[in-house]
């Protein structure tokens, strides 16, 4: 096979270009968020662009859907573009060089999001190595929490807009969006917590295959296999 001949764009659906766009996005959000305070525009850019990246992440989803594009790509690519734009906004705007004036993220926040995230990356890997099986299925709570999320990133890179509505009515605001993203993140856990362990209690492998392979697991099973004739023999 020629490989200067494969277009790796034109081999990827629409889905899954939207996706990688979203994740290519990233960059130049993290950038505008990080000279917000010298560059007075940066600030409605990194908004632009999010509204964008939260565009996109329905249109990919809705695409996926109907045009039945979905593939295992899609379903890395698309949480991983969220995961990565959560995290690195959150991060930055704990921080007091890059925090919005007078409304930088808690500590608990950070916490709260990263350790939601990597307690799903970690599920993930241990269910594919007890059932062999690759499982990516979000939850209803998992969707929530990343829409409060990014409602929250927004709502903070915003606050200095819409404090002009009321006496610092975008500071409640976003203060209010850090208590919400708190408690879907605990209900996310849970969900995924309860839906992992549904797929290792259906589909665990045995850490050892029985002398024999699969039909003498059978029939140790049974009680009728080379194992459960040792077992007996053991007990008398």
């Amino acid at each position: 096979m020629n490989i200067g001949a494969i277009r790796p764009w034109k081999s990827l659906n629409w889905p899954n270009r939207i996706s990688l766009i979203r994740l290519l996005l990233v960059a130049p959000l993290v950038i505008l968020i990080m000279n917000h305070h010298s560059l007075p525009w940066a600030r409605h850019v990194a908004l632009g662009i999010l509204a964008v990246m939260a565009a996109s992440d329905f249109l990919d989803g809705l695409l996926a859907r109907r045009l039945n594009l979905r593939t295992r790509l899609g379903a890395i690519l698309d949480p991983l573009a969220d995961k990565v734009l959560i995290i690195c906004s959150v991060v930055l705007l704990s921080l007091p060089d890059f925090a919005v004036k007078d409304l930088q993220l808690p500590n608990w926040v950070v916490v709260a999001v990263v350790g939601k995230d990597l307690w799903v990356i970690t599920g993930f890997v241990v269910i594919f190595l007890v059932t062999d099986r690759f499982r990516v299925r979000p939850t209803i709570a998992g969707k929530a929490c990343t829409g409060g999320q990014l409602a929250m990133v927004i709502s903070v890179l915003a606050a200095p807009d819409l404090n002009i509505l009321g006496s610092r009515a975008g500071n409640w605001i976003a203060l209010v969006m850090t208590w919400v993203v708190l408690g879907l993140c605990i209900l996310a856990v849970i969900s995924y917590t309860r839906l992992g362990l549904s797929f290792i209690v259906q589909e665990q492998k045995p850490l050892e295959e029985p002398p024999g392979g699969p039909k003498a697991r059978k029939h140790d099973q049974t009680g009728d296999g080379p194992a459960a004739e040792a077992a007996r023999r053991k007990d008398f």
